[in-house]
């Protein structure tokens, strides 16, 4: 077999020819195949005369099944020879395929791109400082409360913003009534942003036993497409007002409702707690902003097509996690006003983002010789195992199941390629 390559950017066509005699075993193969899989009377399986198959499947299809047989073939070797990795399925651009002829195949793919590394080492960014503030304290202080707090009622309240009101509603567009548009007796917390846009603000002012028309227009990308863009009128009646009544801080409120005995020591324990998340949440935009700089740094293209899978990648995952919450694609689709077309447009530029961090740290294993071992892998799944109280060896046995070992052993790689830049960074 002889292989030729030429490529340009990302894009690589791949020549290949084959001497007759090679193409002829393919073609003996393809008959073996074939005459392996169908039933010819007075014959048993795999033992009718290839004339007789022919006359049965044709010529056609025997020659498909050899260009099949031979051309895959010729391409996995051509993809091992020339150390290419494609990220697209190959096309065909031009092929000449006929038995007792030397083959000539032209292929088109797209291939993995490879970055031209920039500075890696070396790199200076700046690290926010961690510091937690008294108000950062008092919030979550003032959240504890909340938590603990009664709804009660408020005779002869004016609605503000924060309250519940207590409503009858019944909704038409263009005189009438229209289904989900009627309720009674639902709580709305007023500014909580729920109903539709307008509607909240027209109840401030109002008290219990009051009266309105609420007139508001469905947003353009609302998710009942008959009511998109629709103006409505509301007719609402007040029945209540509730108001959350906050319970003192105390130190008896704070040992009833938490692990600490006093407020004092509430307090120093949210600062501890939040002093170590606000430690951690800057080491980890420190690194990002490290390997982000990395990757702005190397000079590459990425294909389209990359893009595209991982953002199918992550559609996919966004899938589980809602089956895993038991809800819907379709439901969660409708509920943010979108179609699978924006969903993917929305997710484009993380992907390409994710896509380029992958290859620049690729490129970075490459460069440095970078290898995982037997004691990686077992720490990862040791690691994945703890975080959702399984086995290990059950992780082990569902991720080769899955097919996802190669995707393991690439995010234990990339996690060393980042180690890399993070500890080489200018301090």
């Amino acid at each position: 077999m002889n292989v030729s390559v030429e490529r340009v950017a990302n894009e690589a066509t791949i020549k290949i020819q084959l001497p007759a005699a090679e193409v002829n075993k393919g073609f003996a193969k393809a008959v073996q195949k074939v005459a392996g899989q169908v039933n010819i009377p007075g014959f048993r399986k795999g033992k009718a005369p290839r004339n007789i198959l022919e006359l049965h499947v044709g010529k056609e299809a025997i020659k498909q099944e050899a260009f099949e047989i031979v051309a895959n073939d010729c391409y996995r070797k051509a993809m091992a020879d020339e150390k290419l990795i494609p990220v697209s399925d190959p096309s065909v651009k031009e092929s000449t395929f006929e038995e007792n002829t030397d083959m000539e195949l032209v292929l088109t793919i797209t291939v993995k791109p490879e970055p031209k590394l920039g500075e890696y080492k070396g790199i200076k960014v700046e690290k926010t400082e961690a510091v937690v503030t008294d108000e950062q304290i008092d919030t979550a202080v003032e959240e504890l409360r909340k938590r603990g707090a009664k709804m009660v009622v408020a005779p002869d309240a004016v609605i503000m913003k924060g309250d519940f009101a207590i409503i009858d509603f019944a909704g038409t567009v263009d005189g009438e009534p229209f289904s989900g548009g009627e309720g009674k007796g639902y709580p709305l917390e007023v500014g909580s942003g729920s109903f539709i846009p307008g509607f909240e603000d027209q109840l401030v002012g109002l008290k219990a036993g009051d009266s309105t028309d609420v007139n508001v227009t469905f947003p353009e990308e609302y998710f009942v497409k008959e009511l998109a863009g629709k103006e409505a009128i509301f007719k609402v009646n007040v029945q209540d007002v509730k108001r959350k009544e906050l319970p003192e801080l105390t130190d008896e409120f704070v040992a009833a409702n938490s692990q600490c005995k006093t407020v004092e020591e509430l307090k120093a324990d949210y600062k501890e707690k939040m002093q170590k998340h606000a430690e951690e949440q800057a080491e980890a935009d420190y690194e990002r902003a490290l390997v982000q700089a990395a990757v702005a740094n190397a000079e590459f293209e990425v294909p389209e097509i990359m893009v595209d899978d991982r953002i199918s990648q992550m559609i996919e995952e966004l899938k589980m996690n809602l089956e895993n919450r038991r809800m819907n694609l379709d439901a969660y689709l409708k509920y943010t006003g979108m179609d699978m077309e924006k969903l993917r447009e929305n997710y484009k530029a993380t992907a390409l983002e994710n896509v380029k961090t992958d290859l620049v740290l690729d490129a970075i294993a490459k460069a440095e010789n970078i290898q995982v071992g037997m004691e990686d892998i077992d720490a990862e799944l040791a690691n994945i195992a703890a975080q959702n109280g399984a086995d290990v060896e059950e992780v082990k046995k569902i991720i080769s199941s899955n097919g996802n070992m190669g995707l393991l052993l690439a995010n234990i790689l990339r996690r060393k390629s980042a180690r890399v830049v993070i500890d080489g960074a200018a301090k």
